[in-house]
C-alpha cells in the first residue's frame, strides 16, 4: 500500500530510518521493518520511491565498521571502486566514473551530507560517525540533487538533536597493527524547544606496505583521524532550525603503486634499469617517492536548515558553506625510477544556498519546486617531478643528459615541473515536479530542471629550473596566467510513471535527462603549442575546455514483498546513452587532456533481497550486472577505432554482496554472529584489455561474532579478510613512460574487538 505521512508528521519524519534486516544482531522480528528515506525531498517509504536506491542505518554502518563514503559501495549493487585515498576519480556508478583529477571539471557522482554538496577531491571524502542513515541512488539524480549526479549520488543525513533524553552511544574498537577507533555521541536537550548534539571521533592505525627501495617510509597506508561536530536543534509552533557545525582533520598516506610487471613499457624499464623489480610481497611496493606520500586534509563545515510548515506545503532553506586545505603527494609510476613523482597543494571555499517548496497534499495532486545557488572558490598547485637522468635514458636511446646534451648541468630538485590553477565557479538552477495520481493503480510525475553553471580559469605553467625544460608532464611553461571564461545551461526533465498491482507491490518506468557541465583542463592549453614551448602568453593561448556530457536513462523497476512481508525484493533493469563523455586522452609529450570522447551505451540489471529465514536468522543479498560499450573512442586508442564496442575500463562487469546475521536470547540479550561477502569479477585498466593491465577478480569475507545486551552494551570480536586475500582497488594501462601499475593493496587479515555502549 502507498506510504503517505500528514504535514506535522513529515518533518518529524524526515530523519527517521527504521530496518530490522540492516543491523547486525537485531531481535526477531515477523516482517522486514519500514525505512523512510528523503530521496525524492519528502519523507517515503523505500518501497515507494520510484528510484533505484539503497538505504543503510547508523547500527549498519557502525556494526559492519563503514569508515568513509565510498566504504558503502560495498553493499550497494551496481557501484564500485573504492579506493584508500581521499580521491572518487575510480567511484563508479553503472560503469560511469570521474576521469579528471584536476580541478577545472567536476565529479560524475554528487556526494551530499544533510543535502548539501560536498564537493571535489580532497574535501568530498569525510568520515562516517554519529550518521542517521545514508542513501545511495543510481542513475542520473541532478534533478533531485543538483549539482554533478550524472552517474549517481550519495547522500549522508547526521544524527539531529532531539527534544527528549540525554541518549547517545561510545564505541572502541581496537585491532591488529595499532588499530584504533574512539567515537561516541550524546543528546543534550535543553528544554522542549532547544536541544544539542555532540558527537567526535578518533581512528588510527599502523599501515601494512613496506616500501622495499625506501625502508624508512615503510608502513604505508597508515592514517591518523579525527573530527568533531556539534548540531544545535531548535523547534517552535511551525518552525524547525538545524544548525551544524563540523571540522575533521585527516592524515594518511596517498595511494599506493606497483608496477603490474608486464608490458613493454615495462620490459624497456627494465632492460634500462635491471634493480628495479617488484618485491615477492604482492602488498609491498618499491617506489622512489621522489616529493614525498601523504593524502592530508583539514575541513570545515557549516550547514543550517530551516522548515516552515506553511499547512499548504513545507518551505525549507538550506545553506552550506565549507572550507578546506589539502595536501597530497604520491608516486604515480610505480617504480624506484623517479619518473612522474605527483603532488597537489589545495584550498579552497564553497557556498550554498537553496530555497525548495514541497506540498503536503494528500490529494490526488502533490508538487515541489526549488531554486539554488552556488559558489565555489578553489586554487591548487600541482608539482610533477623526473630524475632528469631517467627521461633522458628512456628518450635518448640510453644516454644521461650528460652524454646527449654536452655541458648539461644538472639541477639540485630535479625535473620539477609545476602549475598552479585557479577556479571561480558559480551557478544557478531551479527546479518543478509535478505528480498525479489517476486512481489507486497509477500514478505519475513530469518534472524540468533548468541548469546554469559559469566558471572562470586561471592556468600559470610555472618556469622550469632543469635544462630540459617543459619536458614531459605538461610540455609548456606560460609568462603567467593565461585565462578564460565559460558558461554551461541546459534544461533536464525526467518522467516517472508508477503502477500498484497490489497493496505489496509497486512498479516503475522512467525516462531522466543526465547533465553535468563542461569545465578546463587543468593541465593544457588551446591551441596545442609546439612540445617545449617556453613562456606561452594569454594571445598565444587559452586553458583547454571541454564540453559538457549528457545522457538518457531509462528503467524498469519493481519492489515488493512476498510470505508476509518476510521477504522484500527490489529489481531494476536500465539502459542509458552518454554522449561526450569527459575523459583524460594522451596529450603532447606527457600532457594530460581532458577531452569529450564520443558515446557509451550501457546496460544492467540490479537487484537486492531482505530475509528473515526464522526468528534467528536473516539475510541480505545484493547484486548486479553491468555491461557499456563505448564508441567513436579514437582519442583513447592511439587514433584508431580498436576500441570501439569495448566496455569501460575499471568497472567489474558482475559485484555482489551478501550479510548473514544471526542471533540466539543468552542471558538479557543475545548471542550474535554475522558474516559478510563481497565479490566482483575482473576489470581492465583502459578500453584496449591489455593483458599487462588485468585486476583479477577477487572475494572478500569478514566474519563477527559476540554478545550484545538488552542493556545496551555489546562486544564483538571480528576477523576481516578471513583468507588474507591480496587484492587491489584498481589497475592503470599506464602510457608514455608509465608502466601499467596496480593501486591500492587490500588491507591484509584484521582481527579486532568492538565494544559499544548505548544508552
Amino acid at each position: 500500500m502507498k506510504f503517505k505521512l500528514s504535514s506535522s508528521g513529515m518533518l518529524a519524519h524526515s530523519i527517521a530510518v527504521i530496518t530490522a534486516m540492516n543491523a547486525v544482531g537485531v531481535q526477531a522480528a515477523d516482517e522486514v521493518e519500514e525505512i523512510v528515506v528523503m530521496a525524492q525531498r519528502r519523507a517515503e517509504s523505500i518501497q515507494e520511491v520510484p528510484l533505484a536506491v539503497s538505504a543503510f542505518t547508523s547500527t549498519f554502518i557502525r556494526d559492519t565498521k563503514l569508515d568513509d563514503i565510498k566504504d558503502l559501495v560495498k553493499f550497494t549493487p551496481g557501484i564500485t571502486g573504492n579506493s584508500k585515498d581521499s580521491f572518487i576519480d575510480t567511484l563508479s556508478i553503472r560503469g560511469i566514473v570521474t576521469n579528471d583529477f584536476g580541478i577545472g571539471g567536476d565529479p560524475s557522482v554528487g556526494v551530499f551530507k544533510n543535502n548539501i554538496y560536498q564537493g571535489r577531491n580532497g574535501e568530498v571524502v569525510t568520515t562516517l560517525y554519529d550518521v542517521e542513515r545514508a542513501e545511495l541512488l543510481r542513475g542520473p539524480q541532478g534533478f533531485l540533487f543538483g549539482r554533478n549526479s550524472i552517474g549517481g549520488a550519495i547522500s549522508v543525513f547526521t544524527k539531529r538533536p532531539e527534544f527528549t533524553g540525554n541518549d547517545g552511544y561510545v564505541s572502541l574498537d581496537v585491532g591488529e597493527r595499532g588499530h584504533g577507533l574512539l567515537e561516541g555521541g550524546i543528546n543534550l536537550p535543553v528544554n522542549e524547544n532547544l536541544a544539542f548534539r555532540v558527537a567526535g571521533f578518533h581512528s588510527q592505525e599502523d599501515g601494512y606496505v613496506n616500501n622495499v627501495f625506501k625502508p624508512t617510509q615503510n608502513n604505508l597506508i597508515a592514517h591518523d583521524n579525527s573530527g568533531g561536530r556539534i548540531s544545535t536543534r531548535y523547534q517552535q509552533d511551525t518552525v524547525d532550525v538545524n544548525f551544524m557545525i563540523e571540522y575533521e582533520h585527516r592524515e594518511q598516506s596517498g595511494s599506493m603503486y606497483r608496477a603490474t610487471e608486464k608490458g613493454e613499457t615495462w620490459e624497456n624499464w627494465l632492460a634500462l634499469f635491471p634493480d628495479i623489480g617488484m618485491p615477492n610481497d604482492n602488498r609491498n611496493i618499491s617506489s622512489n617517492m621522489g616529493l614525498g606520500e601523504e593524502d592530508n586534509s583539514n575541513i570545515w563545515s557549516y550547514n543550517l536548515q530551516v522548515d516552515w510548515d506553511l499547512d499548504f506545503a513545507t518551505l525549507t532553506s538550506q545553506t552550506g558553506y565549507k572550507d578546506h586545505e589539502y595536501v597530497y603527494a604520491e608516486d604515480f609510476d610505480a617504480m624506484s625510477v623517479a619518473v612522474n613523482d605527483y603532488a597537489q597543494d589545495q584550498k579552497g571555499t564553497y557556498f550554498e544556498q537553496e530555497f525548495r517548496l514541497v506540498s503536503h497534499s494528500a490529494d490526488a495532486f502533490s508538487w515541489y519546486a526549488g531554486v539554488s545557488y552556488y559558489q565555489e572558490d578553489i586554487e591548487a598547485l600541482f608539482s610533477q617531478h623526473a630524475a632528469e637522468d631517467a627521461m633522458c635514458v628512456y628518450y635518448y636511446e640510453g644516454q644521461t643528459c650528460a652524454e646527449a646534451f654536452p655541458g648539461f648541468t644538472y639541477s639540485p630538485v630535479g625535473l620539477l615541473e609545476s602549475n598552479r590553477d585557479k577556479g571561480e565557479y558559480t551557478g544557478w538552477a531551479a527546479y518543478v515536479d509535478l505528480s498525479y495520481a489517476f486512481n489507486e493503480l497509477f500514478d505519475a510525475s513530469l518534472g524540468v530542471r533548468y541548469t546554469y553553471d559559469e566558471k572562470k580559469f586561471k592556468l600559470n605553467a610555472l618556469p622550469v629550473e632543469s635544462e630540459l625544460g617543459p619536458f614531459w608532464a605538461m610540455g609548456f611553461t606560460t609568462d603567467g596566467y593565461l585565462n578564460d571564461t565559460k558558461d554551461f545551461d541546459e534544461f533536464t526533465p525526467r518522467a516517472i510513471v508508477r503502477y500498484h498491482p497490489s497493496a505489496d507491490w509497486m512498479a516503475f518506468a522512467s525516462v531522466t535527462r543526465g547533465y553535468k557541465s563542461g569545465g578546463f583542463g587543468s593541465f593544457a592549453i588551446n591551441p596545442d603549442q609546439p612540445f617545449g614551448t617556453v613562456g606561452v602568453t594569454q594571445a598565444d593561448a587559452r586553458p583547454d575546455t571541454f564540453d559538457p556530457e549528457t545522457v538518457w536513462s531509462y528503467e524498469l523497476g519493481a519492489k515488493g514483498e512476498v510470505y508476509d512481508g518476510r521477504i522484500r525484493i527490489a529489481a531494476n533493469v536500465y539502459y542509458y546513452t552518454y554522449e561526450d563523455l569527459q575523459v583524460n586522452v594522451p596529450g603532447t609529450g606527457g600532457g594530460i587532456v581532458v577531452d569529450n570522447v564520443g558515446k557509451v551505451d550501457g546496460w544492467g540489471l540490479e537487484t537486492t533481497l531482505e530475509w528473515i529465514a526464522t526468528d534467528n536468522l536473516d539475510l541480505y543479498l545484493a547484486g548486479a550486472y553491468g555491461d557499456t560499450e563505448a564508441k567513436q573512442a579514437e582519442a583513447l586508442c592511439d587514433g584508431d577505432s580498436a576500441c570501439d564496442g569495448k566496455p569501460l575500463p575499471q568497472v567489474p562487469k558482475y559485484s555482489g554482496s551478501a550479510v548473514i546475521n544471526a542471533h540466539f536470547p543468552a542471558h538479557d540479550g543475545d548471542i550474535v554472529f554475522s558474516a559478510e561477502l563481497y565479490g566482483q569479477s575482473r576489470t581492465y585498466g583502459g578500453l584496449l584489455q591489455l593483458n599487462e593491465a588485468v585486476n583479477n577478480a577477487y572475494v572478500d569475507l569478514t566474519l563477527r561474532g559476540g554478545y550484545r545486551a538488552e542493556s545496551g552494551w555489546s562486544a564483538i570480536a571480528y576477523v576481516e579478510n578471513v583468507t588474507d586475500q591480496v587484492s587491489y582497488d584498481g589497475v592503470a594501462e599506464g602510457g608514455a613512460a608509465l608502466p601499467a601499475h596496480y593501486f591500492g593493496p587490500s588491507r591484509p587479515r584484521t582481527v579486532g574487538l568492538q565494544v559499544s555502549w548505548d544508552f
